[in-house]
């Protein structure tokens, strides 16, 4: 332990030095035994190679770094990769940190099996600049130099790595150091830096104590910044401490960013509970997930196609996890094709739509393809299912822009979404996620109809609307004589969720597709009853009965033999004088005129004011009926909230 800690404090960025930092990392890649960690010590005076093992053997088994200083004064960083096929593992943790990469290969040996593999992890990973180092060119003669820079020039043909400068040199004899060095310069000042903006996470690559200080973690952040005194959360896990310290390239500092090699000093977390491959991050916005929606690109090298459901390796950041790899839009993937898949994962996995991954076959060891995570699933995602390809096909369109990113995935929610879960979704901060769903309303794309913070895209509420809209009017062409309709009859037919149907009845109402009226009642604009000549007279009919009972009506059968009609016909227009507000329903066989229970109301309200409470045998003199009748209308007024029941008595109910 004594000596890990020791070493480890060069680490995470070499040789100490002042000046900026530019916030890109540098990284090598190549076979084993073509002088990787030799060039770096050259070009940087830091050895790489930390642990005792790797200097007795002269294999470089994990993750080197050092500090590389441009000729104006700032830095950058250097990771140095293990090039044994048995440290691809190692290699991935820390390629995943690199913006630009330095091939190196030997010129005694040109282009191996690793030089290829490594190739095709960075393009993977979606490096996109780098030069080509032909080291040990002091063993060779010229015309092999020659032959060897033939053979890297062939390799590197259709990746991006094509044209790309290559520097002939020797870190024995310093032959070529000098323009190597200048060479990595002036490509690293072409790099565009990692942006500090978005909430801070940092894939840990090595994580350690040191006496006095606790608990340190080190890594490349990806996004964000952080800062001394900021609380942060260990994922998986969930562990939270305060960083108590901070260096960027062995220099204490109170910041550090996206694109710095980093050291974090974090107090209250056991180093036992963190390991390379997890996340240290702003808490909040990053989850553990068991599966990925992805966006996969089979190698052109493979030898066979990705079969659906292989057993897989996925490298993302500096994690490696098992799993399975379900194709969504292809049977099987051919070498150098592309398709949409999910990553079905046996451990917990810290990730974000726009991180790049690799794959590879869980036994023999062999790179399959990689590519880039789309979404964090909540679900198993269905094969060949139209929507799901279309959603993440959108997905994947929108992930170079936050806002793109947002609007994709409000149009992936069928229904409202809270910003606090968006700033999850997308890793953005509350303040910036307001700041874009401004922007998009504004353009028409995203509304919150109900106000607040719950939002969803303008596509899901057309939908619904039309979906509500065409609801109502499927339901009064089948019930012609109806005005109103219910909405929770418009809620149980549509099997919508409730926010989303009263975000859409709300635009309905405002674009006059519908009306609503108290008591949850929905109509047509311009809606009248279709009524023949004999339904209009009946109704006519029903009317003078009902208003002529008064506070007695007569029994439903009573009341459809004195009009000579069919029950069925007679609750027909009994719902119409209903949804009219000419007649109220005070039981399924009960209906009495609204001029007659708007008298009892009156009678109830003067007595209830009159004597503190209701006194029945008072109310009954005053209406002149029974019980029988009024019974149901005080239950009824007791419903309609005008009175309610304290202990054996009614009281007004107070508003």
């Amino acid at each position: 332990m004594e000596e890990q800690t020791k070493t480890a404090r060069n680490d995470p960025a070499g040789a100490t030095g002042s000046g900026e930092i530019f916030p890109i990392v540098i990284g090598t890649a190549g076979h084993i035994d073509h002088g990787k960690s030799s060039l770096v010590l050259a070009l940087t005076g830091t050895d790489p190679d930390r642990w005792q093992e790797e200097k007795e053997r002269g294999v470089t088994i994990d993750l080197g770094f050092a500090r590389f200083e441009l000729e104006d004064g700032r830095s950058v960083g250097l990771i140095d990769v293990p090039g044994h096929e048995k440290f691809v593992r190692n290699m991935v943790a820390g390629a995943s940190g690199i913006d630009l990469v330095m091939l190196v290969v030997a010129a005694d040996d040109g282009v191996m099996p690793q030089t290829r593999e490594h190739l095709a992890i960075m393009q993977l990973l979606g490096v996109s600049r780098g030069v080509v180092a032909l080291t040990k060119i002091d063993l060779v003669d010229e015309e092999l130099v020659e032959l060897a820079e033939e053979d890297v020039r062939e390799t590197v043909a259709g990746t991006f790595l094509e044209g790309a400068p290559v520097q002939r040199v020797s870190a024995i004899s310093g032959e070529g150091i000098e323009d190597l060095r200048q060479l990595l310069a002036s490509q690293a000042r072409l790099v565009t830096p990692r942006p500090a903006s978005g909430v801070f996470r940092m894939p840990v690559q090595r994580v350690f104590t040191a006496k006095g200080f606790g608990t340190i973690l080190t890594g490349v952040p990806t996004s964000g910044s952080v800062h001394t005194g900021d609380v942060l959360e260990v994922l998986p896990g969930g562990h939270r401490g305060k960083v108590r310290g901070l260096e960027a390239y062995h220099s204490r500092t109170d910041e550090a960013r996206a694109g710095h090699s980093t050291a974090i000093n974090l107090t209250d977390v056991d180093f036992h509970a963190v390991d390379r491959g997890h996340v240290v991050a702003t808490p909040g916005y990053y989850r553990p997930v068991r599966m990925a929606g992805a966006r996969l690109t089979a190698l052109a090298s493979c030898s066979q196609p990705i079969r659906d459901r292989s057993a897989v390796r996925v490298h993302t950041g500096t994690a490696e996890t098992v799993g399975e790899v379900v194709l969504l839009d292809a049977e099987e993937l051919a070498p150098g094709e592309t398709c949409l898949a999910q990553l079905r994962l046996e451990q917990d996995l810290v990730c974000a739509p726009g991180d790049r991954f690799v794959l590879r076959l869980a036994s023999p060891l062999v790179t399959l393809g990689g590519g880039i995570i789309l979404e964090e699933s909540r679900h198993r995602l269905k094969r060949f299912k139209k929507f799901v390809i279309a959603e993440l096909s959108h997905q994947a369109q929108s992930l170079d822009s936050p806002k793109a990113l947002l609007e994709s995935t409000l149009a992936r929610h069928q229904g409202l979404v809270d910003v606090a879960e968006l700033t999850v979704a997308i890793k953005r901060s509350r303040g910036e996620v307001r700041e874009m769903l401004a922007e998009l309303e504004a353009a028409g794309e995203v509304a919150a109809p109900l106000g607040g913070e719950r939002w969803l895209h303008r596509r899901v509420l057309s939908q619904a609307v039309d979906a509500a809209v065409d609801t109502v009017t499927e339901w009064f062409a089948a019930n012609p004589l109806r005005t109103v309709m219910d909405v929770r009859q418009l809620r149980s037919s549509s099997g919508m969720e409730t926010e989303l149907l009263d975000s859409a009845l709300a635009v309905a109402e405002t674009e006059k597709r519908l009306t609503r009226q108290s008591g949850g009642r929905l109509g047509l604009p311009g809606r009248e009853a279709q009524l023949d000549g004999e339904s209009a007279s009946l109704l006519t009919a029903l009317v003078t009965k009902l208003e002529e009972a008064g506070l007695a009506p007569p029994a439903f059968c009573d009341l459809a033999e004195a009009l000579g009609c069919g029950k069925p016909e007679l609750e027909a227009l009994v719902q119409l004088l209903v949804d009219r507000a000419q007649a109220v329903r005070l039981s399924p066989e009960m209906v009495m005129a609204a001029g007659a229970l708007e008298r009892a109301r009156g009678a109830v309200v003067a007595n209830c004011e009159r004597n503190g409470s209701l006194v029945i045998p008072e109310l009954r003199d005053a209406l002149g009926t029974t019980r029988k009748f009024l019974i149901p209308i005080l239950e009824y007024l007791d419903t309609a909230g005008v009175t309610l029941r304290q202990g054996g008595h009614r009281v007004l109910k107070r508003r």
